[in-house]
């Protein structure tokens, strides 16, 4: 016995029925296409009815790329994550390298401020006292996602300063 009325067709609420869901994940948070598209899969919708959502919504301005990668650059950046790994997270997610390329240069984030305050709110003001301390303070900046650059302005930094 089947719950759905008969005078519409399955793939016509299937439709409806994938949109609402792709609108709720959106009123909770940003997401990428390709995020939404994976999450509505593992809730058994048809790549057909994701398909025509997603371009429905990308048409409606619900779902809006430039808007989710904003965002989640800003976001991460609060977190103390540097560029090298947000970059990573973007393309992980299905953003092309030249749009989170392109966020990353237009956030208003200076990256060597932040490696400093990332690494002085693990490891103290103080600097490392020998070069085994450096490397793994070091190591911690680059697993966070800071180039090399700022790793070492983070680090040089302190040196300057006392």
């Amino acid at each position: 016995m089947s719950l759905r009325p008969s005078n519409k067709p399955e793939t016509d609420l299937d439709g409806a029925a994938c949109r609402r869901q792709a609108l709720d994940l959106l009123a909770r948070r940003e997401h990428s296409r390709r995020e939404l598209d994976r999450k509505l899969r593992a809730r058994g919708f048809a790549p057909e009815a994701i398909e025509a959502a997603l371009t429905e919504l990308t048409a409606t301005g619900a779902l809006a790329e430039a808007r989710f990668t904003e965002s989640y650059v800003r976001t991460r950046a609060a977190r103390g994550k540097g560029p090298v790994r947000i970059r990573a997270e973007l393309a992980e997610r299905g953003v092309a390298a030249e749009d989170g390329a392109a966020a990353l240069g237009t956030a208003e984030q200076d990256w060597n401020a932040l490696a400093r305050e990332v690494r002085a709110k693990r490891f103290g003001s103080t600097a490392p006292k020998d070069y085994k301390e450096r490397a793994r303070q070091a190591r911690f900046l680059a697993y966070r996602g800071f180039d090399a650059a700022q790793i070492k302005s983070a680090l040089d930094g302190l040196d300057d300063s006392e």
